[in-house]
């Protein structure tokens, strides 16, 4: 339990002296009802939400879907706590795009892999190397009872103690993964993590800066351009820093980051039918010390081909700029504004005296009426 964050002395909400159900000593099992993806069925109003358990217990930050050459659905997703993993899964059966009622269970059958990073070259600026998916199965790579795992059940329940028990390569905190409409490649934030360097979280590869507070957002290729491969290429497209306060170290962040689009701990990333890629943060915004000239959460768009990044937009005080989705002709985009004023000082988005602070989705669209970010 202590692996899933579930200790006797919790400083998070404390649920269980009123509700028995989150009482551990009552209910031992109840922990492991939490962390699956949840699949929900926007078309049939009258389905029932669907735990996904083939997918594995952890915690989940989002699921970027695709396919593979063959027609199998690939599912990436990142645990969202330092140290942690990132993980894929292919589905055993294929894709019915004339009937979509018949992928519904999809889902339920496959393989779910883990990433197995290299320690990458020797460059400061613009590490890459490589990496391959292991397989986390019941009876192979060292999951069986010796383990103590009984059965594949256990393995999904307990991902991460089986993503250990393979050597997968513990991650800066994985948080959003999309796919290049373009290319295929895939994109990971790696938001930050303060606990790179200690004792299981060596530092190198994709995890190159010990105490990492700035976060980097990793890429990688899977060989022949196919989801199904066991094998990737990988690199960091931008590795965050402050380099007005850092100048000249490795905190100042990678070449394509400089005082005008400075950030820390990406999060929330999305492609545009176009291949531009956009960043959301939720980190430091106390715009001092090592945050020094950061300013608020922000949004930026970056081209993938030359590696530049622009500032989009700042959200307001102690907000996380999150959940981006725009309509079909790419005109109007949604995003989220979650958690404004979280360390008081903001009345957004009203704006009234002694107005409270609220989350909000905004609605972005250009003046002329065109495609956003052309």
């Amino acid at each position: 339990m202590k692996r899933y964050g579930v200790v006797a002395a919790s400083k998070e909400i404390n649920w269980h002296p009123h509700d028995p159900r989150f009482d551990v000593a009552k209910n031992p099992n109840e922990v492991n009802r939490h962390g699956w993806v949840v699949e929900i069925d926007p078309f049939d109003p009258k389905s029932t939400p669907v735990k996904r358990t083939a997918l594995g217990r952890f915690k989940h930050e989002n699921a970027a879907f695709t396919q593979t050459k063959g027609g199998r659905a690939v599912v990436y997703m990142g645990d969202d706590e330092r140290g942690e993993f990132i993980y894929k899964f292919i589905s055993r059966d294929k894709i019915d795009h004339q009937n979509p009622k018949a992928n519904r269970n999809l889902l339920d059958h496959g393989t779910l892999y883990v990433a197995q990073f290299d320690a990458g070259d020797s460059n400061p600026d613009h590490p890459k190397g490589k990496g391959q998916w292991v397989e986390l199965t019941h009876g192979k790579n060292g999951l069986d009872a010796a383990a103590g795992f009984n059965n594949q059940a256990e393995v999904l329940i307990h991902a991460r103690l089986a993503a250990s028990v393979v050597k997968a390569t513990r991650m800066d905190r994985p948080e959003w993964i999309v796919v290049s409409p373009k290319d295929g490649q895939v994109y990971c934030t790696l938001t930050n993590n303060v606990k790179r360097g200690e004792e299981g979280q060596p530092v190198g590869g994709p995890n190159p800066r010990a105490k990492n507070q700035y976060g980097q957002i990793l890429r990688w290729s899977e060989e022949g351009s196919n989801p199904s491969a066991m094998t990737f290429d990988w690199d960091l497209f931008v590795v965050a820093g402050n380099p007005t306060v850092h100048a000249g170290t490795p905190q100042a962040g990678s070449s394509n980051i400089n005082a005008q689009n400075m950030f820390n701990s990406p999060d929330g990333l999305s492609f545009d039918e176009a291949g531009r890629l956009w960043i959301q943060t939720d980190g430091d915004s106390s715009n001092k010390g090592d945050f020094a000239g950061m300013g608020n959460n922000q949004m930026l768009c970056a081209d993938p081909a030359s590696g530049e990044i622009r500032r989009f937009l700042v959200g307001p005080i102690g907000c996380e700029i999150t959940g981006i989705s725009f309509a079909p002709d790419y005109k109007t985009m949604f995003i989220g504004i979650q958690h404004p004023g979280e360390n008081g000082g903001s009345t957004f988005p009203e704006h009234l005296p002694n107005g409270k602070p609220r989350s909000s989705v905004m609605v972005i669209t250009r003046e002329d009426g065109g495609v956003i970010g052309a």
